[in-house]
């Protein structure tokens, strides 16, 4: 894989959620979607599934950050707002490794 085919990946990810959330937030209110969700079983099947693969990634951004501080910001952007600020961390991580020297190895491994 290369920089920019995960760019691209990242971008459309992205923008899907930005689109899809703003298409369903004209429709209806976060939180009476949100009781609609737990009033079903698959419902709170698939947000446990969601947070434990949002709460995964994170343990690679904690892995990637130095700072505390910056460690619990990511936390929290990523419970607040899944894979917008999933794909965000991502973008940022891709753009962190310089372009001759990208390889997925640096861009999941190298820290700061």
């Amino acid at each position: 894989m290369n920089k920019t085919f995960l760019t691209a990946t990242g971008v459309i990810i992205f923008l899907a959620m930005i689109g899809v959330t703003s298409w369903a937030s004209l429709h209806e209110s976060v939180f009476s979607g949100g009781a609609k969700i737990i009033s079903e079983p698959w419902g709170i099947a698939t947000l446990f599934d969601t947070y434990f693969g949002f709460f995964f990634f994170t343990l690679w951004v904690w892995y990637k950050e130095r700072s505390l501080a910056m460690k619990v910001g990511w936390f929290i952007f990523i419970m607040c707002f899944g894979n917008i600020a999933m794909a965000i961390f991502f973008l940022k991580e891709i753009r962190r490794v310089s372009g001759s020297e990208f390889s997925v190895e640096k861009l999941l491994v190298e820290r700061k």
